[in-house]
């Protein structure tokens, strides 16, 4: 099953269950995803029901599936991305058996097809290609396998970052603000069964194809995490309880051989570059440039539809 959220000039939307070929979509009587979300075990069975699709889905009218969330917490689940970064950085960290994750802004999620807004060029504009989940109410203390029962909808994110504010915002030691700005999201949650094998052991087993300006940069996929999304819901929910509507994030999706697949955000190939060449080259993003992001199976076919966005002056 595959939703998606159309603009109704209210904050939140108006959910619809879009068809199998993604032309067409039906209305429900969920106004919202939240309100799906909070009522789950009655609206995942009615939504699922619904086998007509009267209405022609406009592209245009598509703005992210959970235009803002209760919470936003973002992993970094992709060893070969943080050995990267922590070697070009000068890193060193204790030895850990906890995946990293932060907290970040959740009242607004970009659509996938929204320009982006930032006030300088020189703050440092990156793309980050996630993947991520949404869950229903999840109680404090669930275990790994418990918690994969709670993962009812996944989702494609573009993690925006600002990469010269990032640094000196981690050495205060007191976590993100002005270096993480809101996130995107592509056109479609979708139920895990929607991408069939692709789902396993708690990971979105797709490759993740990432274009800047229209010119291939990467094309990793998100098979090997070093945590399963059901153990990073696990570990948000040590202490607390997590609200329907929850979202969690892979963290930038990256792949050890990343020199032949590419890369799903600037700083990483930036990273390849000092370590090969001794200094970056790759320039981070101007006003007027563009992503895009689609994450397709085996056969081609893109279960969450696209992020494609322009960076803009605001």
């Amino acid at each position: 099953m595959r939703l998606a959220t159309l603009r109704d000039g209210s904050p939140d939307g108006r959910l619809v269950v879009v068809s199998p070929d993604a032309a067409n979509c039906a209305s429900t009587h969920y106004p919202t995803l939240q309100s799906a979300l909070e009522n789950w075990a009655k609206a995942a069975p009615e939504l699922a029901a619904i086998t007509e699709f009267p209405d022609t889905l406009d592209p245009e009218a598509i703005i992210a599936p959970l235009p803002r969330a209760w919470q936003w917490l973002d992993g970094s689940a992709f060893q070969s991305h943080g050995d990267l970064m922590d070697a070009v950085l000068g890193i060193t960290k204790p030895k850990t058996d906890m995946p990293l994750m932060y907290q970040g802004t959740s009242d607004k999620f970009y659509g996938p097809g929204d320009d982006v807004r930032f006030p300088d060029e020189a703050l440092g504009i990156d793309f980050e290609g996630e993947f991520g989940v949404i869950v229903d109410a999840v109680p404090m203390g669930v275990t790994p396998e418990a918690a994969l029962r709670h993962i009812k909808l996944l989702v494609q994110i573009n993690d925006w970052s600002l990469r010269t504010l990032a640094g000196p915002e981690m050495k205060t030691g007191f976590g993100w603000v002005q270096a993480k700005p809101p996130c995107s999201m592509a056109a479609f949650a979708v139920t895990p069964d929607e991408i069939g094998e692709d789902w396993r052991s708690g990971r979105v087993c797709l490759t993740l194809k990432v274009d800047w300006n229209d010119k291939q940069f990467g094309a990793a996929n998100g098979e090997p995490m070093g945590f399963g999304f059901h153990e990073l819901v696990a570990h948000a929910a040590r202490t607390r309880d997590l609200v329907a509507g929850t979202v969690i994030g892979s963290g930038t999706v990256s792949n050890a051989n990343f020199r032949e697949v590419g890369s799903s955000c600037i700083a990483e190939r930036r990273g390849i570059e000092v370590i090969d060449e001794g200094a970056a080259r790759t320039e981070f993003m101007r006003f007027g440039d563009t992503v895009r992001m689609v994450a397709i199976d085996a056969n081609g076919r893109a279960p969450f539809g696209m992020i494609e966005q322009k960076v803009v002056k605001a």
